[in-house]
């Protein structure tokens, strides 16, 4: 995964540290399907930083305490404090000590843990090598991580009234790649055709996104160098891309 800034070690060796251990436990390793921009970045399938790690949860609600308690442990013997969390999902907001480098990190000392659940019914998974923790484990398949990412894009949007940048970043890095997506993710959850849903999709960047909004969010998770090439032409080939996408649906 990429480390765009020296300050960001802290944060990357705990998100791995964390990832490991989630990977270890029966239970969790089982259940929890890897998924998001940090497991995107680990398969080598995007070239920004990730803050969080995020899963889908692939058991019933009676399986959740258990669920619960294998993660709190988790969390007690790495020695992360629980800052909140939510009452309905296995959401945590975990807070790591950063030492002698607190003076000159980002400002990040947290790590967000976020579990879907329900998780779509559509959405496949594999079993994927992962070399920075020398593990193997349970990934969204790439057609499902990325139909998921088209539909964050606005779906993050509907739910929050927040657009973060680094979806459409990632959606650019996809489409840009030529990686495949899997339809029946995207009809699942949108209820609309796909052509409806890449007419909305365009509609809602060319309204919605802003060279403002890429610098406050991308300027932390690339290289500056990296930063700089994208920033502005981000939106216009993100633009091209979706469009490009709406013919192929279209023939």
């Amino acid at each position: 995964m990429l480390l765009p800034h020296r300050q960001d070690t802290v944060h990357k060796a705990w998100l791995l540290r964390l990832l490991t251990a989630i990977s270890e436990d029966t239970l969790l390793s089982e259940k929890f399907g890897f998924k998001g921009g940090t497991c995107a970045a680990m398969r080598g399938l995007s070239n920004r930083f990730s803050v969080d790690l995020d899963f889908d949860l692939l058991a019933e609600e009676k399986e959740m305490p258990n669920i619960r308690k294998a993660l709190e442990k988790i969390f007690a013997m790495l020695g992360l404090e629980i800052k909140d969390q939510s009452a309905k999902v296995p959401q945590y907001f975990l807070k790591y000590q950063t030492g002698d480098l607190s003076k000159s990190n980002t400002g990040r000392n947290t790590i967000k843990l976020d579990v879907s659940f329900p998780a779509p019914s559509t959405n496949d998974y594999e079993m994927i090598p992962l070399p920075e923790i020398d593990r193997v484990v349970k990934c969204q398949t790439l057609e499902t991580l990325v139909a998921n990412k088209l539909v964050a894009l606005i779906a993050r949007y509907e739910r929050t009234g927040k657009l973060a940048g680094r979806d459409v970043f990632d959606v650019h890095q996809f489409l840009l790649n030529g990686y495949a997506y899997k339809a029946e993710v995207i009809l699942q959850q949108r209820a609309e055709s796909l052509q409806d849903f890449f007419q909305k999709l365009i509609d809602f960047v060319e309204k919605t996104v802003t060279n403002t909004l890429v610098d406050q969010d991308l300027n932390l998770l690339l290289p500056e160098d990296d930063f700089q090439k994208i920033r502005k032409i981000l939106k216009q080939e993100t633009l091209n891309l979706l469009k490009e996408e709406l013919k192929r649906v279209r023939e």
